[in-house]
């Protein structure tokens, strides 16, 4: 689910790919439910290519996610987004213990922090498996009567 969730450099909040086309994509926002175009021009992430730095290893955003969501039982963060940097590396701690503290900046926890409380608010369900379409050759022919 997290693949069509998009984070679009410059403007606010998260936004769901609705389509696409040859140089842009339309997209609606989890926020305020308005769609609009975004241009091959602007830098677009999509949630699911998200990692975080840790100790050993990248931890994938929907891992974490999934942490917040499991130590908040489905609520809102109980964190504010404009808490101290302490608090918000202390709250990130209980989520993901061996996060690398070097590379993982408080900006980062605010940005992951919003993120979910927006997908939260939009009731999307960002632990559901991402579906997979599988293409299967054509290897049956038609008979025709």
């Amino acid at each position: 689910m997290l693949k069509t969730i998009l984070s679009v450099s410059g403007k606010p909040g998260l936004y769901k790919l609705i389509s696409s086309a040859k140089n842009m994509v339309i997209v609606k926002s989890l926020v305020d439910g308005k769609k609009m175009p975004i241009h091959a021009r602007d830098k677009v992430v999509s949630l699911g290519d998200i990692s975080i730095y840790t100790e050993t290893d990248d931890a994938p955003l929907k891992g974490i996610l999934g942490s917040i969501k499991q130590k908040e039982n489905g609520e809102k963060a109980s964190i504010s987004t404009s808490a101290k940097p302490d608090e918000l590396k202390k709250y990130f701690l209980e989520i993901l213990p061996d996060f690398d503290r070097d590379r993982v900046y408080p900006t980062d926890i605010k940005k992951i922090i919003g993120w979910y409380n927006i997908l939260i608010n939009a009731n999307i369900d960002f632990e559901k498996e991402e579906e997979v379409v599988e293409e299967k050759a054509d290897t049956e022919t038609e008979t025709v009567k």
